[in-house]
């Protein structure tokens, strides 16, 4: 199903599992992506990196260790080799035997499951290998208008949109930029993500005036619920910007805290959207 991050033209904002529902399943794995949906996502935020072989893997980090029982570096192992560790044990024994999954059997999943893939470039000593190695398995699985492409680097996602035709992609920033807007047309962009802690009704409405998309990740339920006992509610701030129709996607790792913070403040746009999208 083609995957349109415009929260006016679907008629209600999407709700995103950031590496899937990783605070309940594994980060980057299938369980993840299927707890995500099971739970109301419409689309899932992965990582993408190399193994030796130039197969594209989902992981995070630069080396193994931390969700895995691997060591070293990712791109020094083959596929097999890193189809042979367990990517899920250390979350929990209920994931003993997961395994870290290949693009392929990413997108292959999110076609079943209905969502949306939002592919976050995370490889960095072999960024051009990977955008033509994606270029292959995005039009091998026909998913080019199911996913989004995403990177902080921003020079990266220019190139990614050279080589594949038709290809999406959205800039990552963790910053306030003084127009934004100029930011996401120099990058060709058709999204932006931007930290909550920086975000703007101004800058959300300037994206939207222009067409450009927004997306915002909120922080897992403990953090929100440590700041609001300290007088800080993030609800204040991205509620009434929900309410407005000025952010399109909304992430994090627990998505059933994203989906309720979407069902209490985004409700259905009618049929006149009220923020403005392209086409």
């Amino acid at each position: 199903m083609p995957f349109d991050p415009f929260a006016s033209r679907r008629g209600l904002v999407h709700v995103c599992g950031h590496r899937g529902h990783s605070i309940g399943a594994p980060e980057n794995t299938i369980p993840a992506l299927e707890a995500a949906a099971a739970r109301g996502a419409t689309v899932c935020e992965v990582d993408l990196r190399l193994a030796r072989d130039g197969a594209i893997v989902l992981r995070h980090d630069e080396l193994l260790g931390r969700c895995d029982d691997g060591l070293g570096w990712v791109g020094a192992h083959d596929l097999e080799s890193l189809r042979r560790l367990d990517a899920g044990a250390w979350m929990s024994r209920a994931f003993a035997g997961t395994r870290i999954p290949t693009l392929e059997e990413a997108l292959a999943a999110a076609k079943r499951l209905g969502i949306g893939l939002l592919l976050e470039i995370k490889e960095r000593a072999r960024a051009d290998e990977l955008i033509d190695r994606l270029n292959d398995v995005l039009r091998a699985a026909d998913a080019i208008a199911e996913v989004l492409v995403i990177s902080f680097d921003h020079p990266s996602l220019l190139r990614a949109r050279e080589r594949i035709e038709g290809l999406r992609t959205e800039i990552i920033t963790h910053a306030r930029h003084v127009d934004i807007v100029a930011v996401a047309r120099r990058a060709e962009a058709t999204s932006v993500s931007i930290e909550w802690d920086v975000l703007s009704a101004e800058d959300a409405l300037a994206l939207h005036e222009a067409g450009i998309a927004l997306r915002v990740t909120i922080p897992r339920p403990a953090i929100l619920a440590e700041r609001k006992r300290h007088g800080l509610d993030l609800e204040h701030t991205l509620g009434p910007m929900l309410a407005e129709g000025l952010i399109d996607v909304l992430a994090g790792d627990d998505v059933t805290a994203v989906r309720a913070m979407v069902e209490r403040w985004a409700v259905p746009y009618a049929s006149e959207a009220r923020c403005r999208a392209p086409g």
